[in-house]
């Protein structure tokens, strides 16, 4: 196998074909197992083929902050190494730590963000939580992905994602909602939007995340459903995840999902404590081995913002 050149990602085609042709071999095997096709890399909306950072390496490592996020009218479009180790759950937790793998782009609550040919990666889930740097453990059987930019008002979030069946370790037994959700308007890990695009009961299913009423501020939130329907993606296959969310009549919240060009949700949120608000966009995973790229998110011209919070895990 011939490696391909800084920054550019195996091609759709060459993917979907080393998924059918390895389909027990994990998503190692299937993002290793074939070069890029060089005439049709793939490529973000702006037409620029996803990399690394000028020095190829995954993140920052140690205390140095964060690039600032810039203009809030600017397009999302995170860039991937080619390999390694992006960020986890241990730099969450230790910023200022010397080993702390921190990105300019994510941050991971729980679990492992991994590089493979460009590509997000949960690496192989399992239930002990991550240490300093590669090691044996992804702490991926619960994966919680946000952007540092938290200015996403009225946007749309994209993606082509890759999900292997859902599996269960002693940590985390297997549950309906085990597989793949996007989150949108995530003001903290108590507020939110989720939208789940493949759980294992094959079901989707729009949810707000809300603080428990009466209870201290930062305890686990409560979430309310606001919509389902059934419809469950192929596993072992790419499947394009569009999500968006946008101010409807009577400040109310309007929110699309739509699975390989298929509308599979539209539904209007006017219950109490609607997320008007802006916030980060991202991508949670229970139990179930995910892969992604092409994810950018883009504000629409003209929308609405309100204040956002503060990044979690931004170093002070």
């Amino acid at each position: 196998m011939t490696a391909p050149g800084r920054g550019r990602a195996p091609s759709r085609r060459a993917l979907l074909t080393a998924a059918v042709a390895t389909p027990a071999a994990g998503l190692t095997g299937v993002l290793g197992a074939d070069g890029p096709d060089p005439d049709a890399a793939v490529r973000s909306e702006d037409g620029k083929a996803p990399g690394g950072p000028p020095d190829g390496g995954g993140g920052r490592t140690g205390t140095e902050p964060p690039v600032p996020a810039g203009d809030p009218e600017a397009p999302f479009l995170p860039q991937f190494p080619m390999e390694g180790l992006v960020t986890d759950e241990y730099a969450y937790r230790h910023p200022e730590s010397g080993d702390a793998r921190l990105s300019h782009d994510w941050v991971v609550t729980s679990g492992s963000l991994f590089a493979q040919w460009a590509i997000g990666w949960t690496g192989v889930p399992d239930g002990d939580a991550p240490g300093p740097g590669p090691g044996p453990h992804t702490g991926s059987s619960v994966f919680r992905l946000v952007t540092r930019r938290r200015d996403f008002g009225d946007s749309t979030v994209r993606c082509r994602v890759f999900l292997k069946p859902p599996g269960a370790t002693g940590r985390t037994p297997a549950r309906d909602w085990d597989g793949g959700h996007l989150w949108l308007r995530y003001r903290s890990a108590q507020e939110l939007y989720a939208l789940s695009f493949r759980r294992r009961d094959g079901t989707v299913v729009l949810k707000r995340k809300h603080p428990t009423p009466g209870r201290p501020v930062g305890e686990e939130g409560v979430y309310t459903t606001l919509a389902t329907a059934d419809h469950a993606l192929d596993y072992g296959r790419w499947h394009q995840v569009a999500a968006s969310a946008s101010r409807c009549r009577g400040d109310g919240v309007r929110i699309v999902l739509t699975l390989d060009g298929r509308t599979v949700l539209d539904t209007e949120d006017r219950t109490p404590g609607r997320l008007t608000a802006a916030g980060g966009v991202g991508l949670r995973g229970d139990n179930t081995e995910m892969a992604f790229f092409g994810f950018t998110a883009r504000n629409h011209t003209g929308s609405r913002r309100h204040a956002e919070p503060p990044a979690e895990g931004t170093p002070r």
